[in-house]
């Protein structure tokens, strides 16, 4: 996404084709690596920040951020061919360091105008920008470039974002498997730790997912695999709930699978609710209260259960009417990422199970075993206590005892021992 140009060209990037079917009920995921088991990272905590790049920065703790719509682009950077204006980039990163986040992901996607083959106005993030580069070299010179200077301190690239949508991308998919390949070479060469991630591809459009993810997996992997994590943006219909976002997760990994793409970590490098279009069917929807922080953690849980690593939340800023759920100081939504962050960062994670319209999923910290617990409906349900659960935690509220031998609600809550 992108939010600084007209929300019309916005718009583009959701009206290009069908939205993929909306769930009724939770999806069976069959991803290729297990989350199950592992220790919770706080990198599952994704964020992108409004103007990282001037030093600003969230209230509430990150784990990761995704540098993306930084004024970090590529055309941002290199206006002029080979005078490179590293001062955005050099802040952004600094800021991250700085508030001890040192995990950081750049998208090096935007071709400037000088190299681009596609100068059409509605690109984003700037016009031209979706062009493939005419020269080849030129890309290879700005990967260079940008890996040398960074080496050690940005730690994972993602070659470009949304390329299965013509506001971000108008080549072919075997251009965007040569455009990726080319980066993975130079940037195993230059920092061989540095993760490659995928370019992202947006699920939320039917039409636009299929035409371009089979084949650009094909391409890749006539390649060689050259990525070492998947990426996908996982935005449902504006109506959508986490429900549906989910359903697009898995057919997400289903491609994969159909692809006989290799098993390798997943992220989700932007996620929303909300988000309007295409058509009046499709309005602006707008998320508060109990239902956005309900929302916000079950989009992580979720993820844990679906064996995706890392949700990047797009994004921390003041009010935008574009998103449905806010994220900034003591909105619902930034006050549930940090009470889930605090309940499950350093836990071990035992894995989720859904029997009908409830979930819940178990984690082991400091040798206390927990279960968090929600609905998959917009209802609440009911749920045994587990022997030894004498408090619930509420994503607002904090903890209370609990009376009873059954609680009842549809938000994620967490049951443990005082």
């Amino acid at each position: 996404m992108h939010l600084n140009r007209p929300l019309a060209l916005l718009a583009a990037t959701v009206i290009a084709g069908a939205f993929i079917t909306q769930a009724s009920a939770a999806p069976t995921a069959r991803p290729a690596v297990q989350t199950k088991g592992q220790i919770v990272s706080p990198a599952l905590f994704g964020m992108q920040v409004q103007n990282a790049e001037n030093g600003l920065w969230p209230t509430i703790p990150i784990g990761s951020i995704r540098l993306w719509d930084n004024q970090t682009s590529w055309a941002n950077i290199e206006k002029t061919e080979g005078v490179y204006d590293w001062t955005a980039l050099d802040t952004a990163v600094a800021t991250a360091q700085a508030n001890g986040v040192g995990d950081i992901l750049m998208v090096l996607s935007g071709t400037p105008a000088w190299a681009t083959s596609d100068p059409s106005p509605d690109a984003l993030p700037v016009p031209g920008a979706a062009g493939m580069p005419k020269n080849l070299d030129s890309w290879n010179a700005w990967v260079t470039a940008v890996v040398t200077r960074y080496k050690g301190k940005i730690t994972s690239y993602q070659p470009w974002n949304e390329a299965n949508l013509s506001t971000f991308f108008t080549g072919t998919p075997q251009q965007m498997a040569d455009l990726t390949k080319r980066a993975y070479d130079i940037i195993k060469a230059i920092d061989p730790a540095a993760i490659v991630v995928a370019p992202s591809t947006g699920t939320r459009l039917t039409g636009a997912f299929k035409k371009f993810y089979p084949p650009f997996l094909t391409a890749l992997g006539q390649r060689g695999w050259p990525v070492d994590v998947w990426a996908a943006h996982t935005y449902p219909a504006s109506l959508g709930t986490p429900v549906d976002r989910a359903a697009l997760a898995v057919e997400w990994q289903k491609a994969l699978k159909k692809a006989h793409a290799p098993a390798k970590p997943m992220w989700d490098t932007e996620n929303n609710f909300g988000l309007k279009g295409p058509g009046p069917k499709n309005p602006d929807v707008d998320i508060d209260g109990t239902k956005a922080a309900s929302w916000v953690a079950r989009t992580y849980l979720d993820a844990l259960a679906l064996n995706i690593e890392r949700v990047y939340w797009y994004r921390w800023e003041p009010y935008n009417d574009l998103w449905g759920i806010q994220m900034f100081t003591n909105t619902p939504g930034a006050k549930a990422y940090a009470a889930l962050e605090d309940w499950i960062v350093g836990a071990r994670f035992n894995g989720c199970s859904t029997k009908e319209k409830s979930t819940t999923c178990k984690f082991v910290k400091d040798g206390e075993a927990f279960q968090i617990v929600y609905s998959t409906t917009q209802k609440p349900q009911t749920f045994v206590v587990p022997k030894g659960a004498t408090q619930m935690c509420n994503l607002l509220v904090g903890c209370n005892p609990i009376k009873g031998k059954t609680i009842r609600t549809a938000a994620p809550v967490r049951l443990n021992a005082a």
